[in-house]
């Protein structure tokens, strides 16, 4: 497990006050939204301000495939990887 994954895994309990979860009970490929982790839309929009704020990174709301990119772990790692080295 990357130490990316590990640190987004701690922003998403952080910046969604998810309580009695631990980084450790997030599986880097289950999804976040519905039946996985069950966050929202808001989640979605707040998770998205953290991680601008905490990687410098933008988000464009009409990037292609962002609800893919948001989708699990995994997926948001490699999104937050590209946008910095771009």
């Amino acid at each position: 497990m990357s130490q990316l994954e590990n640190e987004i895994k701690a922003l998403v309990i952080e910046a969604l006050g998810l309580e009695d979860i631990t980084p450790a009970d997030i599986d880097n490929d289950a999804e976040l939204f519905g039946d996985g982790l069950g966050l929202d839309s808001v989640d979605a929009l707040e998770l998205g301000l953290a991680l601008q704020k905490r990687y410098g990174i933008t988000i464009d709301p009409e990037t292609r495939n962002m609800r893919g990119h948001f989708a699990t772990i995994t997926n948001l790692s490699e999104f937050v990887s590209a946008q910095r080295s771009a």
